[in-house]
């Protein structure tokens, strides 16, 4: 499947997320990741759908907007309004898994589930035809810069399995959390192709030289 990279806007110098967004274009990074925390589902706050209204002003990538929220319900139309490309709701919250990814669908967007390091992979076997994506976190969700939990790679290759297996070959597998151009290679192994990365890609000094790692293109 084809590799996709997305950066991490957390990890990003948030005084100036126009011109951080722009950068990842010209670096040639597929997609913008989107963190979004309530202080409930996690402890942080981030930004909201108002916030990338006017990051996409600076940027045409697609936006994945990764919803850490109690409650996605009513958050998945303030975002596919602003712009989202892809909306992930965790399978963790207290929404209604079922009608909220098909909400995303029918708003034009593409719906994918998220889970937890310690969220078993087969509870999301049941949400695969509703799902173009499923994020397996590598760390736990709520703050950058941790460290990358290789345990989580039998949960990849597990959904990968399951997914060929079952009519679901097109489903992109995303892993975010701790990845660099090591991990990557292991995330890649397991079975996933979409890689966000935070502090390997905004840290560096070539950004486009790291992206090109990540993707196995160097």
């Amino acid at each position: 499947m084809e590799i996709i990279t997305s950066a991490s806007l957390l990890a990003s110098d948030l005084s100036n997320l126009g011109n951080e967004a722009a950068r990842c274009a010209a670096a040639n990074v597929d997609w913008i990741h989107y963190d979004v925390m309530d202080g409930r589902f996690v402890e942080q706050i981030t930004y909201g759908a108002p916030v990338l209204k006017w990051v996409m002003k600076s940027c045409a990538l697609p936006v994945d907007v990764h919803l850490m929220v109690e409650d996605p319900t009513r958050q998945i139309e303030f975002f596919a309004d602003a712009g989202a490309h892809v909306i992930d709701i965790h399978i963790e919250s207290s929404c209604d898994i079922t009608e909220c990814l098909k909400r995303i669908r029918a708003l034009g967007k593409k719906p994918a589930l998220a889970v937890k390091p310690n969220t078993p992979i087969d509870s999301t076997f049941e949400y695969l035809p509703l799902c173009d994506m499923v994020l397996v976190m590598t760390v736990e969700p709520g703050y950058g810069g941790q460290g990358f939990i290789p345990e989580m790679m039998p949960k990849v290759k597990a959904l990968r399995e399951y997914a060929d297996a079952h009519g679901f070959s097109e489903l992109d597998i995303q892993v975010d959390g701790g990845i660099n151009e090591r991990t990557a290679e292991d995330a890649k192994k397991a079975g996933a192709n979409v890689l966000v990365a935070g502090t390997g890609l905004f840290k560096s000094n070539d950004m486009k030289a790291v992206n090109s790692a990540l993707k196995g293109t160097h």
